[in-house]
């Protein structure tokens, strides 16, 4: 059975950081292009950041541009969404999400494993 789960999430000033984690079982995700999306409360769920299978292709949403970090780890089937300067704009539930092919998406329908999501509070 695929699973993705999330966790690091919680409650952070303006300003602060968090490191959000996807921790992918169930088969070998190596090959899978992954990404986060977010989901802020009464707005549909949005892109945020994609890694490729290869890990040499990065993409992020203009709004975190700068201030987030995707990464992976292969042998330990994770990827990591470092979220650094964080503001209330950033509160939402962070999910992530692999895709049996190597290329990423930004498009939440390409993705065919979903995690249940965590929750980021950014107060201000």
């Amino acid at each position: 059975q695929v699973q993705l789960v999330e966790s690091g999430g919680g409650l952070v000033q303006a300003g602060g950081s968090l490191r959000l984690s996807c921790t992918a079982s169930g088969r070998t995700f190596s090959n899978y292009a992954m990404g986060w999306f977010r989901q802020a409360p009464g707005k549909e769920r949005e892109f945020v950041a994609q890694i490729s299978g290869s890990g040499g292709t990065l993409r992020y949403a203009d709004s975190v541009k700068g201030r987030f970090t995707v990464s992976r780890d292969k042998p330990k089937n994770m990827m990591y969404l470092q979220m650094d300067s964080l503001n209330p704009g950033d509160t939402a539930v962070y999910y992530c999400a692999a895709r049996d092919n190597g290329v990423a998406s930004t498009y939440a329908t390409s993705y065919n494993y979903w995690g249940q999501g965590t929750r980021v509070t950014v107060s201000s």
